[in-house]
Formats: structure tokens, C-alpha cells, sequence
């Protein structure tokens, strides 16, 4: 597996997110399954592990720290804080207080004494950023905390935490079917020097392949309340997996790693964390790194129609800084 850097942070150049292990997604609650995965992930070379204290809440964040025990220093772990308030307050919460609560429960959950990469987890309206990087810098002065990131954050905030503290990496959902990031993210990003990690880099599952209705997602998947995969939404956009399904046929590939391939064709500072709780998925999805595909083939995905529907429901589309 090659690596990448996240502002200086050393990373395998495809990561695993660990949400799906916890909530959200069919599947989720194979804990035996999950930890299996996550050592086998470790011996393919990935060294990036994502998690949040939301998911589950608290689940995901101590199944991690279970699955890398004894192999704390072969791993970047990767987590986020903002979304659960700790002081009592509703909605996102980024102040100084919440964070020196939130950052104590994640190590003790992951089981370590520093967490390498800690991401505001959305963009809390009521604290300014400055406020929220100041205390931030603080707990990197205090070894709590090596590199920070922010998750869906706008240009705009980029900028202005940075001014504050270097940020290493920014994380928001980036793949062929939600391509937002390169009208702005992207740019602002690389002229700062800040790596950039799309999470949903299989569009929650739909650039696999292998969803063409809504059959076989538990009654609790979100996917079913996305407008993505509702209605004729998912018809129309069933052509772009189609697409991405043959290119995967001419070069023997499948389409998960097509997608993934694309992803990392598009720049050096891209450092995708595709989810699974299956061993199977893993070992497909680290496949990609050694995936080239032909300016062609890159050129055919790029045109590619953007997906049709919102990428979330309105609630989710409202918590997004924009």
C-alpha cells in the first residue's frame, strides 16, 4: 500500500472508515466481523482508521480501540467531536468546554493517550471558528492531539482555521457521483496545503454495483431516506454505475475499484476511507492502490452526469457549512 500525506501527516493512501461498522448501514453490529476486519486492513498496509465519537454514539470509537490494541503505533486514528454536546447545549457544539469533555471520552474509548487526527465533525454556527482552532491548539501543545481537521467545513472556514493553527486534513464526501468539493474545497485546499479525505468514496455503497433497488437495506438504512436512492432518482442514476461498471469490464477490475482508482487519479493529496464491515470488501477496495487507469478512462468518467437528487435529506443538507 503507498502513502499519502495529510499536511504533513503520513497516511496508506486508502484508508477504512469504521462508521458502517456501528450505525447507520445494513450490516452494522458485526462486532467480531468489524474488529477482523479492521486487524486484516492493518496487514494490507492501511494505516488510516476513521471513527467518531457520534457513531454508535461512543460503539464505533471503542470497537476501534479494541481492534488496534497492541498495534497502537502501525496506525493513524482518526476521529471527530462537534455533533454530541456535552454541556447541555442542542445542536452542533464546538466550544472550548464541549471539546476538553469530547476529547478526554475519545481517548479513553480508543484506549490511547493522543489522538492522531482530530476533525471538528460539522461546523457549529454559534462558536466561531477561531475559538474552536484556538482550543484545538491547545490540546496539540498538550500531546492530546497531533494534527486537527475539519469535516464539511466551506472554503471560507478553511481559511480562517487555518489562520489559527495549521490544519492537516479537511474530510467531506467526494466521489463520481458528488463532485461539489472541486468547484471550491479542492482549490482552497491545495493552495494551503491541506490534504483532503472524501469519505462515502463509493457513494454510500451505490458505486459498487451492487444496489439497483432498495431491496435487501434494512428498514433502518438511511440510504432509504436519501433522495439519491429514492424514486427515479435511483433509475437515472443507475447510468453512472453503469458507466463506471464498464470500464471496470475492459481493464478486469471491479467497479468499487474503478471508483476508487478515479478518485486517487485526481491528485497525490487525496486520501479516500471507504467503509465495510467484510473482509472480502476490504481486500477489493485496497486492491484500487494498485489500480491505473488510462487518461481515457478517466476522461469518460469525468464526463460522467452529475447524480441526480441531493446528496442528503434536508435536515443533513441544513448541518453542512456552505
Amino acid at each position: 500500500m503507498k502513502n499519502t500525506s495529510l499536511g504533513g501527516l503520513e497516511v496508506s493512501r486508502i484508508g477504512l472508515g469504521a462508521m458502517g461498522m456501528s450505525a447507520f448501514y445494513t450490516g452494522a453490529g458485526r462486532l467480531d466481523e468489524s474488529i477482523r476486519t479492521i486487524r486484516r486492513a492493518l496487514d494490507l498496509g492501511v494505516t488510516h482508521i476513521d471513527t467518531a465519537e457520534l457513531y454508535g454514539p461512543f460503539t464505533n470509537e471503542e470497537l476501534v480501540g479494541r481492534a488496534v490494541r497492541g498495534h497502537r503505533d502501525e496506525v493513524v486514528l482518526a476521529t471527530k467531536f462537534g455533533l454530541i454536546s456535552h454541556t447541555g447545549r442542542s445542536g452542533p457544539d464546538s466550544t472550548p468546554a464541549n471539546i476538553r469533555i469530547a476529547v478526554e471520552g475519545s481517548l479513553q474509548r480508543l484506549g490511547t493517550d493522543y489522538i492522531d487526527l482530530y476533525y471538528q465533525h460539522r461546523v457549529d454556527p454559534d462558536t466561531p471558528i477561531e475559538e474552536t482552532v484556538e482550543t484545538l491548539a491547545e490540546l496539540v501543545a498538550e500531546g492530546k492531539v497531533r494534527h486537527i481537521g475539519l469535516s464539511e467545513a466551506a472554503s471560507v472556514t478553511i481559511r480562517r482555521a487555518h489562520a489559527v493553527h495549521p490544519v492537516a486534513a479537511v474530510q467531506t464526501e467526494y466521489s463520481l457521483w458528488t463532485r461539489d468539493p472541486e468547484a471550491e474545497i479542492l482549490p482552497t485546499t491545495r493552495q494551503l496545503g491541506i490534504g483532503f479525505v472524501p469519505y462515502s468514496p463509493l457513494g454510500h455503497g451505490f458505486l459498487t454495483g451492487n444496489i439497483r433497488s432498495l431491496d435487501g437495506l434494512n428498514a433502518d438504512d438511511w440510504r432509504r431516506t436519501n433522495p439519491r436512492f429514492i424514486g427515479d432518482n435511483l433509475a437515472r442514476n443507475l447510468r453512472i454505475v453503469d458507466e463506471v461498471r464498464a470500464v471496470a469490464t475492459e481493464i478486469g477490475a471491479t467497479p468499487a475499484q474503478v471508483a476508487l482508482a478515479w478518485l486517487l487519479a485526481q491528485g497525490d493529496d487525496i486520501a479516500p476511507i471507504p467503509g465495510t464491515t467484510r473482509i472480502a470488501r476490504l481486500e477489493e477496495n485496497t486492491a484500487a492502490d494498485r489500480l491505473t487507469l488510462t487518461a481515457d478512462q478517466v476522461a469518460r468518467l469525468n464526463s460522467l452526469p452529475p447524480a441526480s437528487g441531493d446528496r442528503f435529506d434536508e435536515e443533513n443538507l441544513a448541518a453542512i457549512d456552505r
